[in-house]
């Protein structure tokens, strides 16, 4: 049976403090998008999981990857035959977009289906938070406002069809941890969902922000100029996703932007 986990783009991300954990609370508006990766599950007369990918290389080693690890975990509770796992990755990695989490969730209720488990969706997507904490959110891939470490989703009435989506990767890793490290926790004056669902995204630019702008902006200076470059190629918003390194911009119409963006990763395709 084959699966299509798909991205996900930040609109806005508010860091409003630091939990006694060490971990940060957040808010921040979930949107699923088109670009995906596709991931295969096979029945095998083998014991365990067989993994194997293609498309951009997938580091560490394959028993730490996320679908390996759900495999275990979902085992535990229910009977799985051995099977052969292959995923082609196309979104790219660690980049804001929530590639690995979408494997992952997609992957478990891939499991659920094929073989027949009726395992209940309450536990799924405890499955999915024990994974990650976005990973929760591509179980019901709905709109979503999201507070706390991330892991806590309200599915909200937002539709963006008819806009067009162009996402470029430029092909800079920024380190998760040192990004939170350089920002300064703080609550916003009113609710970030308030304004993406009152607005159009044509009002978000100033209003709807993302908190990891300034410092990794000012790191690297070649993200902020994907987003400068986007505006002045027609965006109606544009905006780092996550703690990056893609930025993405909202169009009114579709565009064919990839000669703009030569040498980096992109992808377009309707909201």
């Amino acid at each position: 049976m084959i699966t299509f986990p798909n991205a996900k783009i930040n609109l806005g991300l508010n860091i409003v403090e630091k939990r006694a954990d060490g971990f940060h609370n957040i808010e921040s508006v979930f949107y699923p998008v088109g670009l995906h990766d596709i991931l295969e599950v096979v029945e095998s007369n083998r014991e365990g999981i067989e993994f194997a990918s293609s498309g951009i290389p997938i580091p560490g080693k394959p028993e730490e990857n996320l679908c390996v690890r759900a495999y275990h975990m979902v085992r535990r509770d229910y009977e799985l035959p051995g099977i052969r796992v292959h995923l082609h990755k196309i979104i790219p990695i660690g980049a804001g977009l929530g590639g690995g989490s979408s494997d992952a969730s997609f992957f478990i209720k891939l499991l659920n289906d094929q073989f027949g488990l009726w395992i209940a969706w309450g536990e799924i997507h405890e499955y999915a938070r024990r994974l990650g904490s976005d990973c929760s959110f591509f179980i019901s891939n709905k709109p979503s406002f999201v507070t706390q470490r991330g892991d806590d989703f309200e599915n909200i009435q937002l539709d963006l069809s008819g806009y067009h989506l162009v996402i470029v990767y430029p092909n800079i890793h920024v380190d998760t941890k040192e990004a939170f490290h350089l920002i300064r926790p703080q609550q916003a004056s009113r609710s970030l969902a308030d304004d993406v669902l009152s607005l159009r995204p044509g009002e978000w630019k100033g209003k709807v922000k993302n908190d990891f702008e300034e410092s990794v902006f000012r790191k690297y200076p070649a993200i902020a100029g994907v987003k400068e470059k986007l505006y002045s190629l027609g965006a109606l918003y544009a905006s780092l996703s996550g703690s990056g390194s893609t930025v993405y911009g909202i169009f009114s119409h579709k565009t064919d932007l990839r000669k703009e963006f030569s040498g980096y990763f992109t992808w377009e395709g309707g909201l």
